[in-house]
């Protein structure tokens, strides 16, 4: 294993081309990272390839684009949006990881304050229902409108981000996208408002303008920039604006990482077994191996489930 907390982004990218340099026959990505390296700099270390899995929407993302451009050479799995992944390790674990995160890092509490959460996917949903269930106003800010409609219905004020940059306490961002909060929206901000990312880039918040914008920055605890502007209000960014819940806290809990872990495990063994007669492509991961993840969790959860009569499944 090649890593270490706190890389420069040259030893970062080090580490991975170290990691593939031995050429692998099966890849587990997270982001893209080892796909864009592969497809990159060095082409040479895909030689004996079979596929892949990848393991965020981000990381879907990117291969979505490729693959729909014919520029994808080998099979990937998507393994984010499987249901035994999405619907636990994206919103619950997200959503617990991150205010583990801020609230050990700030020493804050969430309840009465009025949190911004900017994307209403399944990350951004599970940010924001347990900032809700923290006692906390929250507001979220959407691009879609069936997402916008669900947050709504969920409970949450829906708004854009230059209405809300003047209400919030506490900004979390989930969206995939950059320049989510910007100059414009730092204009407007309370003094001390804390900002925090949770998408997998650290581009959502935007770092060129804060320094733009700032007269100086002082480090106002560990993971915790405090951005002094002119008029004299401090804008406090957490963990460089990379994801807040990883770098300044301890990631999702082991009991949801086992679903995703075990999806990944048993994808590989799929791609060990199967991935050569898959054409180059993106794969959405085989519904036995979902089905049979779910059901291992139920099981070691101890929950008991219903069983359809014959009759049932005929009328079905």
């Amino acid at each position: 294993m090649y890593g270490r907390f706190g890389a420069t982004e040259d030893e970062y990218r080090e580490h991975l081309r170290r990691t593939l340099e031995f050429c692998p026959h099966i890849i587990i990505d997270d982001g893209g990272e080892l796909v864009s390296m592969l497809l990159g700099d060095h082409p040479e270390y895909a030689q004996d390839l079979i596929g892949g899995c990848e393991e965020t929407t981000t990381g879907v993302h990117r291969l979505q684009i490729l693959a729909a451009n014919g520029k994808l050479p080998f099979p990937m799995l998507d393994v984010n949006h499987a249901d035994s992944k999405r619907l636990f390790d994206n919103r619950h674990g997200t959503g617990q990881s991150v205010w583990n995160a801020v609230m050990c890092a700030t020493n804050n509490m969430i309840t009465g304050r009025t949190v911004v959460v900017a994307g209403y996917g399944f990350c951004g949903s599970g940010i924001a229902q347990r900032a809700k269930g923290l006692g906390a106003n929250v507001i979220v800010t959407e691009v879609n409108p069936h997402r916008a409609l669900e947050a709504a219905m969920d409970g949450h004020r829906v708004l854009t981000m230059d209405e809300a940059a003047s209400l919030g306490d506490i900004f979390i961002t989930a969206t995939g996208c950059k320049d989510v909060i910007c100059s414009r929206h730092f204009e407007k901000m309370k003094h001390n408002a804390i900002l925090a990312n949770a998408g997998h880039f650290d581009v959502e918040v935007s770092k060129e303008d804060l320094r733009t914008m700032a007269v100086s920055i002082k480090n106002q605890k560990p993971f915790i920039d405090g951005y002094v502007l002119a008029d004299g209000r401090v804008l406090n960014l957490m963990a460089d604006g990379r994801p807040v819940n990883i770098v300044a806290g301890n990631g999702h809990p082991a009991d949801i990482m086992d679903m995703s872990f075990a999806l990944q495990a048993l994808c590989a063994q799929y791609l060990a077994q199967e991935g050569g007669a898959l054409r180059p492509g993106l794969y959405s991961v085989p519904a036995g191996i979902d089905e049979a993840v779910a059901q291992r969790k139920v099981e070691a959860m101890g929950l008991c489930l219903d069983r359809l009569t014959l009759a049932q499944e005929e009328y079905l």
